[in-house]
């Protein structure tokens, strides 16, 4: 520790000394010099060593002020408005590559124990480009959720002002993805993942187990998306087991939703993302499917507009769960059905290779042989895997520890 202290210290001294070293700034407008006019022989004034010594002065000064302005624009891009043009001006110097150095340290040194982001808020990455590389390198089969996701959750965080939350819905058997798209999302719009302050996860048997305590539930509910927003700008706000909430619940997220909601009721932080994981009429989705490639038609070729209106229909027509009954459903406030297609024999192959991978196991192409041929498919021709046993491998759930963090004192 001591060590570090000490090499932070020399590096501002080192600063200091390259800021007093390198002359050559023009000196500031308007600044008063009481030499001026005293250049006779017997003034002190004009002694050579104290008239360079003066140039020297005036050159550290422009010269400090100048590191400074660029520094604090680094550190603190918000808030140098009032040095932009001051940091653009040309100062009839430029600004010497060993000087470049000890500036480009001193901000690393100083974000190294400060929050220091181009955004202004680090807990924010929007990694896109690692969204985009898990979705083509880690999902497989999904390529419906790869083009739609991207697409959309990137549109709607690059809006300036967007005037509603963006609401997706995730369908499908259990163990097609969708809790894993769920946290490649988390992960790279989010520094700290699933622990960030501005992500709640709500599991809806886990966090809303009793239906005569909610009333209770909606007001906790409204107190948590409250209280994140006010943490955070931008917000991401999962809902597993969607099916199983009850409609008050529900309820509650409708004027986030409305496009133009009422002044009142409207999100004071602009960006909002409400995430909801359900199995509801994962079996349409399968029987579309299948109908489709019984017909000729290849796995890629199948389109959202083949899957997302049989989709939505059935689960408006749903009876058994209040989701398909809701507000944000009957009144179109989810502006994606994103369907999960069943896996194929390929896939949980694929699934079964990236789980040893990760886990730095050695493979071969017999043992994810042996995997796949565990599980029973449903039909020869087409093979697809049933609910469950492909859940191990390709998908992931997020898990309940970030869960019991949100958790609520039920009653």
């Amino acid at each position: 520790m001591l060590r570090g202290s000490w090499r932070q210290l020399w590096l501002f001294l080192l600063l200091l000394l390259q800021l007093l070293l390198l002359p050559g700034a023009p000196e500031p407008r308007g600044t008063s010099r009481p030499w001026e006019g005293t250049d006779e022989p017997g003034s002190a004034w004009a002694w050579p060593g104290f008239q360079r010594l003066q140039e020297q002065l005036r050159a550290a000064g422009a010269l400090s002020k100048r590191y400074w302005t660029l520094f604090s624009c680094q550190v603190w891009p918000d808030d140098c408005d009032e040095d932009k043009e001051a940091a653009a001006r040309p100062l009839g110097w430029r600004l010497p590559l060993l000087g470049q150095r000890y500036l480009d340290l001193l901000t690393t040194w100083y974000c190294s124990f400060q929050d220091c982001c181009p955004s202004g808020d680090c807990r924010i990455s929007n990694n896109f480009t690692g969204l985009e590389w898990d979705l083509n390198v880690r999902l497989h089969g999904q390529h419906l959720v790869r083009q739609l996701v991207l697409r959309t959750v990137r549109g709607y965080l690059e809006t300036p002002q967007p005037d509603k939350a963006l609401a997706l819905s995730f369908h499908g058997w259990s163990g097609t993805g969708k809790n894993f798209v769920a946290r490649m999302l988390v992960e790279n719009l989010y520094r700290d993942g699933l622990m960030s302050d501005c992500v709640r996860m709500f599991i809806a048997t886990f966090h809303f187990p009793h239906r005569k305590y909610v009333d209770l539930y909606k007001e906790q509910l409204m107190g948590q998306i409250r209280e994140t927003q006010q943490l955070c700008h931008q917000t991401l706000f999962i809902f597993d087991e969607a099916e199983k909430l009850h409609p008050g619940l529900l309820e509650v997220l409708g004027p986030h939703l409305e496009r133009r909601a009422p002044e009142g009721h409207r999100a004071k932080f602009a960006w909002t993302i409400f995430l909801f994981l359900s199995n509801l009429r994962g079996d349409i989705i399968n029987e579309v499917v299948l109908k489709l490639l019984k017909a000729g038609w290849s796995r890629e070729e199948i389109t959202m507009e083949h899957l997302e209106p049989h989709l939505q229909a059935e689960i408006v027509e749903t009876t058994d769960n209040g989701f398909g009954h809701s507000r944000l459903v009957k009144e179109n406030l989810i502006d994606y059905f994103i369907p999960f297609l069943p896996l194929e024999y390929r896939h949980v192959r694929l699934c079964a290779r990236d789980a040893f991978l990760s886990q730095e196991l050695l493979y071969t192409e017999e043992t994810l042989d042996e995997i796949a041929q565990m599980m029973v498919f449903f039909i020869s021709n087409n093979q697809m895997a049933p609910p469950g046993p492909a859940n191990q491998f390709c998908g992931p759930h997020l898990g309940t520890d970030s869960a019991e963090e949100n958790s609520f004192d039920s009653p």
